[in-house]
């Protein structure tokens, strides 16, 4: 990472945009945050950074990053960048793979189930990772060098305090040891989870439902769910083993903000709620109805921008549950305008909606990553809010051009 301040951000958002693609873009984010946290205090020398719980004032920021270090009421460039970059790079890096983030998961069962078609893992890598590669960088730099450049101009120091800070803790003692099986076991089932789909030869058809998501009859009697059951039940019964291993205190848990884990599960009711007033169907059939004809690139811009839209008011899983349907009707609508089957132009318009669903980077509730990073206390709201609007902006237009590109080059090769 060299003494960059830049270059580590950089390292910790491809280092969590990589792990999104093999295990969920929750869970990683569950895992990085606090890694990211304690890289923030060896980097700012402070046993503590900024939160939520502290009686800083908006007028904070004004203080340079290199100034009042030992003041843990201040939200430095350097912390809300690296917080956010955890958190956007997790979304990103979850449209790389099948098992990324669910709104992928989701797309495929409904193309499998609506129109019978399938999209391998491969096949996926290929739509996905140039999607990636692309976005991340940007968002990298639009955090970094447009909205918050970090004024500390080196870090380097930061490895020797924590080599320093190593040799003074010397090993882990049991409690520590404790810790980090617990923490290990948790990562591993939840990366198992990731290759769910694997295990459907072996797990009767009603527990794949229930543990990973699909359209099926669940054991609850209920049909079809998004598929978080297994990652939910992984860390919740982590919780407890962590108390009963005395590696944690009642306190401890009671401070976590549960709060915003509920705004998620109400976007979703939410969501829900959109789609069976109708709600949902009439503002894409108004946004629709008179983009017919229109050039492609309109057509992507405006589902780009409808479904950023729509998953910043509920969540990206609720989102695409409800548009990729809408999305598939609308094949034999502007077939002619593509150029395209009503088929492959249903396949088409899904795709792009399901991949922009992952850019929704202004509110807690749009994504798990921008909820457990929030929930974290380490940023406001105000700056996911301005970021956020910034970066769906420039990503709308990103997306607009490189879903183009693709949809041009590379996706009849994929797809059809």
């Amino acid at each position: 990472m060299g003494g960059s301040p830049r270059r580590l951000i950089g390292a910790v958002m491809l280092v969590t945009a990589f792990l999104s693609m093999w295990v969920s873009n929750t869970a990683t984010t569950a895992m990085m945050t606090p890694i990211a946290v304690g890289v923030l205090s060896q980097v700012l020398n402070r046993d503590e950074i900024a939160s939520t719980g502290s009686s800083s004032s908006d007028d904070s920021e004004a203080f340079a990053d290199g100034g009042a270090v030992g003041s843990a009421d201040i939200f430095t460039n350097i912390q809300i960048a690296m917080l956010l970059g955890t958190a956007y790079a997790a979304s990103v890096g979850g449209v790389g793979t099948i098992i990324g983030t669910p709104p992928n998961a989701v797309l495929v069962g409904q193309l499998n189930a609506t129109l019978g078609y399938e999209i391998g893992f491969l096949d996926w890598m290929l739509i996905g990772l140039p999607v990636v590669i692309v976005t991340l960088p940007i968002v990298w730099f639009v955090l970094t060098y447009v909205l918050y450049p970090p004024n500390i101009s080196d870090v380097s120091g930061a490895r020797e305090q924590a080599r320093q800070y190593l040799e003074e803790e010397g090993e882990l003692d049991p409690r520590g040891k404790r810790v980090a099986v617990i923490f290990g076991v948790t990562a591993g089932l939840w990366v198992l989870g990731g290759l769910g789909t694997f295990l459907n030869p072996y797990i009767p058809d009603i527990w794949m439902t229930t543990l990973f998501g699909g359209s099926g009859m669940t054991i609850f009697g209920l049909e079809g769910h998004q598929g978080l059951l297994y990652y939910v039940i992984v860390g919740m019964v982590a919780i407890p083993a962590l108390v009963l291993a005395d590696t944690m205190e009642w306190e401890e848990l009671v401070d976590i903000d549960w709060g915003t884990l509920l705004l998620f599960g109400g976007g979703i009711s939410l969501a829900k709620a959109l789609a069976d007033t109708g709600t949902t169907g009439w503002i894409a059939e108004t946004v629709f109805s008179d983009l017919t004809g229109m050039p492609v690139v309109i057509i992507i811009a405006v589902v780009v921008l409808l479904v950023v839209f729509l998953t910043e008011m509920t969540s990206n899983t609720a989102t695409t549950s409800i548009l990729v349907p809408i999305l598939l009707s609308l094949g034999s609508v502007f077939a002619a305008t593509l150029g395209l089957t009503d088929f492959k132009t249903a396949i088409f318009l899904s795709v792009s909606g399901t991949i922009a669903a992952s850019f929704a980077f202004a509110l807690p509730v749009a994504t798990p990553p921008n909820a457990i990073v929030y929930g974290s206390g380490y940023i406001k709201q105000r700056h996911m809010m301005r970021t956020g609007v910034i970066l769906n902006l420039i990503m709308t237009v990103i997306l607009t051009g490189l879903i183009w590109l693709l949809f041009t080059f590379v996706w009849p090769a994929v797809l059809w």
